[in-house]
């Protein structure tokens, strides 16, 4: 790499983590943040970077690997299932937003050629952040999740179309239209049906073949291999590369090495799909948006709403369901960076004014932009007006779980069915206590019930469902859940009634307690603290120790809200902040040289602030929770307890002061 592309690449990444860092403070997604960096720093603004071609060619790979990971959520059999999603509904979107646009266009006398490519640059919606977003909300498989995919697939092979009339408009191709959109068609059909035999029986064997070295960088390799091979494959057909990589993911859905390929793909496709995004802020003329903005606001307005509707009206038709419908249009609103292809292209065969270009991709990426937040939007709308079917199955599920709790009395009500929720059923029931349980899964209230569990179908989350199960006359409230933010749902729903009824809530670690105790849980039960205490208890029982020791133990453990068991020795590979950042707490064995500051002074002169001292061990003898007279020797091994800044600073002022 040139010293010059070598600078220009990391001025590229050094502003990508400050502007992200910057919008994640201020909960900001962070396509804005890609979106603002290729703004500011592209060749139109402040001129940093200018070779948009290298790190378009690298960004088209961000596509490529997000299709490929989101394809192995799809299985061949979920495909067929979504025929009329796919071509019934993406094909009348299509359709007649192409037509709508075309017509507009022509309004504004736009020449037939440039209103062809507007449609097509405008019709088509965002695969890119779509399918980002969707996956990021863990919404792909909800309803309108479905449909979104159902209809970018179908816009992915629009586009195909829609690049082959372009060399036709400009007379620059000498066979006829249909019979290049016939040849298209013949190897789509030949691509699908030599990529399904490969997916089918020559990827396990390679697969099998490469989990039986034992080598994770194999591993890694044949991933991007298989991916990159794939999207390449589609190309040489003409067809297009994120096309041919999903089909690939969607092959080997079906396998038993989906999670770790997707563990694999993940880290390339979150960098690259970021380069993507970046490429695409740098696409913009600051000239020409400075010269035609009231025409851009304008015409994303027009967009967005016109979409909207339109594409929401065709999902209702399709699925009489108005959250459903509204959720599908305003996700589906934006022009889609297809555009961008569309209209170099067009520039290239002189069909589209540079002006008409700047306004059109400008107001693409405006639109892709207000994404998200029309995707809040769209949360909102739906849940404040739900459809009537909705309301009415609502009613009536009300009514029945009234009905079928009316004669439970101190009771228990168990918020979540799975496997804790059903092993806490299991042992009440054996005692004959009496309970209720309530879970979302249809699938498993259906076979739970079946088999005789007072199990029923509801949101915990909402007061009527828990009124209904009896909330003003249960002695218990247990919340099952793993996500703590649903079980501080649920415990705030209980305490706006005003009830003091004890609610015992199930929580992965202690890293949330403060937070749930506050918001009103009686007791919290970390499973994987208590999995500790369990473990402990069954090894001091074999070495010998006295059943009633243990218990003292193992009970003062949790009246100390299980501080003992806080931190550990971290690894190579231990996370030492958790998931939402938040410091996670750590141990570290600390020996005090001749010379430390801190030798012969107390614990107490050395103020280490949040940094604990568990144990201090002087050679055969070990001390736990040294008091603050205690006098530091060299040659003491301190174990400092604390966060990685905390410990840090605690062993500087052991050391130097």
């Amino acid at each position: 790499m040139h010293e010059a592309n070598l600078s220009q690449f990391l001025v590229l990444i050094t502003a990508a983590v400050v502007v992200s860092s910057l919008f994640r403070r201020m909960n900001i997604p962070s396509v804005l943040a890609y979106l603002a960096v290729g703004l500011g720093v592209g060749p139109t603004a402040l001129g940093w970077v200018d070779d948009v071609e290298t790190i378009q060619v690298l960004a088209e790979f961000g596509v490529v690997f997000l299709l490929f990971s989101l394809g192995l959520e799809f299985s061949l059999a979920k495909m067929i299932a979504l025929r009329k999603v796919v071509f019934n509904l993406g094909g009348w979107q299509v359709a007649v937003s192409s037509l709508v646009i075309f017509g507009v266009a022509r309004l504004f006398q736009a020449s037939t050629e440039e209103a062809i490519i507007i449609a097509g640059a405008l019709a088509l919606s965002s695969t890119a952040v779509v399918s980002k977003e969707l996956v990021q909300r863990n919404e792909l498989g909800q309803p309108h999740g479905v449909m979104s995919m159902g209809v970018l697939l179908f816009q992915d092979l629009a586009a195909v179309i829609f690049l082959i009339l372009i060399p036709f408009l400009a007379g620059g191709s000498d066979s006829s239209l249909a019979l290049a959109l016939a040849i298209t068609l013949g190897k789509g059909v030949l691509l699908f049906a030599l990529m399904l035999a490969i997916g089918k029986y020559l990827l396990p064997i390679i697969f099998t073949e490469v989990a039986k070295s034992h080598s994770e960088e194999l591993f890694v390799l044949t991933v991007l291999m298989v991916s990159l091979l794939a999207a390449a494959l589609t190309h040489s057909f003409g067809l297009s590369m994120a096309l041919g990589a999903f089909i690939a993911g969607m092959m080997l859905s079906e396998t038993h090495y989906k999670h770790q390929i997707e563990a694999d793909i993940r880290p390339f496709r979150d960098l690259l799909l970021g380069l993507f995004f970046i490429s695409v802020g740098m696409i913009v003329d600051f000239q020409e948006v400075l010269a035609n903005w009231p025409w851009i606001l304008l015409i994303t307005a027009l967009l967005l709403l016109a979409k909207a509707t339109l594409i929401g009206a065709l999902a209702y038709r399709h699925q009489k369901d108005r959250a459903v419908a509204l959720k599908t249009g305003l996700y589906l609103a934006q022009g889609g960076e297809f555009g961008f292809a569309l209209f170099a292209l067009g520039e290239k065969f002189q069909l589209i004014s540079k002006q008409a270009g700047a306004v059109v991709i400008t107001t693409v990426i405006l639109s892709i932009t207000l994404t998200p937040w029309l995707m809040n939007l769209a949360r909102h709308l739906s849940a404040r007006f739900p459809s009537n079917k909705d309301q009415g199955i609502a009613q009536t599920r009300v009514e029945a779980l009234t009905d079928a709790c009316s004669e439970l009395e101190g009771h228990a009500i168990v918020c979540g069915f799975g496997r804790v929720g059903q092993t806490v059923a299991r042992f009440m029931r054996r005692s004959a206590m009496p309970m209720t349980a309530v879970d979302k899964d249809p699938v498993r209230v259906k076979e739970a019930a079946a088999a005789g569990e007072p199990v029923h179908f509801g949101d915990s989350e909402r007061l009527d469902i828990l009124k209904a199960l009896g909330l003003e006359r249960a002695r218990l409230i247990i919340i099952t859940y793993a996500d703590v933010d649903k079980s501080l749902a649920v415990i705030r729903k209980v305490r706006s009634t005003g009830s003091k009824v004890p609610i015992l809530v199930r929580t992965a670690d202690d890293s949330k307690m403060p937070l749930l105790q506050e918001a009103g849980a009686t007791e919290i039960v970390p499973e994987t603290l208590e999995a500790s205490l369990m473990l402990v208890t069954q090894v001091l029982t074999l070495m010998g120790a006295p059943a009633r020791k243990i218990h003292r133990q193992i009970e003062e453990v949790r009246r100390n809200r299980y501080k003992m068991l806080h931190g550990y020795y971290p690894g190579i590979n231990s996370q030492l902040v958790s998931a939402d950042g938040t410091p996670l707490e750590k141990l570290h064995a600390l020996t005090l040289p001749d010379g430390a500051y801190s030798c012969h002074r107390t614990l107490a002169q050395m103020k280490l602030a949040a940094c604990n001292v568990d144990s201090i061990r002087r050679g055969d003898e070990e001390f736990f929770d040294p008091a603050g007279d205690f006098v530091l020797q060299p040659g003491d091994t301190l174990i400092l307890h604390g966060s990685a800044d905390q410990v840090e600073q605690a062993e500087n002022r052991l050391l130097g002061g």
